[in-house]
């Protein structure tokens, strides 16, 4: 179900990116902002994941640097089924944790010191479990691409709806038509090209929490880590967190109430708690 529906979302994202092209150039413009998407795409594929190391100065860390964390990691990764991701340590107090890359074959787990400190080892496995489910789903993949297609959107429509606002002005019928044509560009495509993202980011962590649950065989851990994270989150965000990278954590990093809401990156830390407790009793 989480699968058909993101299917279902990322089509009527491409299928807003696309009307924006034909409102903006005909047949061409769609061909362009086609053409156009199928680059920003490949970008994301090959780059997004050195992008998002380098913004938060992860440090890649060894077994000799990190043998718990190391040893950890490797035994869920064969839980999984999947290859051992490379490993990187943030230096920041608040617990949080991401994985990045456009496959299994080329994942990388990203943990904040916090978040090895601050929790015991089955909490702690838990969330690891979290993120390589979120690597096995190719979550990350999904999610960078659904980021760049708004992104695109917004750049365009912002870009054409100005254009035309500017060579539409004389005040007959056309014209009215132009400006609301304008205003559909301006404020409607990447209002609905961003509610597609949150929707298709919120589906996503119901699946890698179930995931993660299943590879770890703790769902009550996870549960627990994920208050214990929430809590710390909402005092303190991570440090460099922004609302293109948010919806990469395991809980939004963005602190301070109303940015949080605005940027609704993840469903309700107690509706994925309750979930976790309905499968650790057998319910799911």
């Amino acid at each position: 179900m989480n699968t058909l529906k993101t299917v279902f979302l990322m089509t009527a994202m491409m299928m807003i990116f696309l009307i924006v092209g034909y409102l903006l150039g005909g047949s061409t413009g769609l061909t362009i902002a086609f053409f156009f998407s199928l680059m920003m795409n490949f970008g994301s594929y090959w780059f997004s994941d050195k992008i998002i190391l380098s913004l938060y100065k992860a440090k890649q860390v060894t077994h000799e640097e990190s043998p718990k964390f190391y040893d950890m990691v490797e035994q869920l990764a064969q839980n999984a089924s999947i290859p051992m991701p490379r490993l990187y340590i943030v230096e920041d107090p608040t617990p949080n944790a991401f994985a990045t890359g456009r496959n299994p074959e080329h994942a990388a787990v990203c943990a904040t010191t916090g978040i090895l400190q601050g929790l015991n080892n089955d909490e702690l496995a838990g969330v690891i479990s979290h993120e390589l489910a979120h690597v096995k789903h190719r979550d990350i993949l999904t999610g960078t691409i659904a980021a760049t297609i708004v992104g695109t959107i917004t750049y365009i429509a912002q870009m054409a709806g100005w254009a035309m606002m500017f060579s539409g002005r004389g005040g007959d019928g056309d014209d009215d038509r132009g400006g609301i044509s304008s205003l559909v560009l301006l404020i409607l495509a990447p209002i609905a090209a961003t509610l597609l993202q949150l929707a298709i980011s919120r589906s996503r962590e119901y699946a890698a929490d179930a995931g993660g649950a299943r590879i770890s065989g703790k769902p009550l851990s996870l549960a627990s880590a994920l208050r214990k994270i929430s809590s710390q989150n909402e005092l303190k965000g991570v440090n460099n967190a922004g609302p293109a990278t948010a919806q990469l954590f395991i809980v939004n990093p963005l602190n301070g109430g109303g940015i949080k809401k605005l940027f609704a990156t993840h469903p309700p830390i107690t509706e994925r708690i309750h979930r976790l407790e309905e499968i650790a009793s057998g319910k799911v």
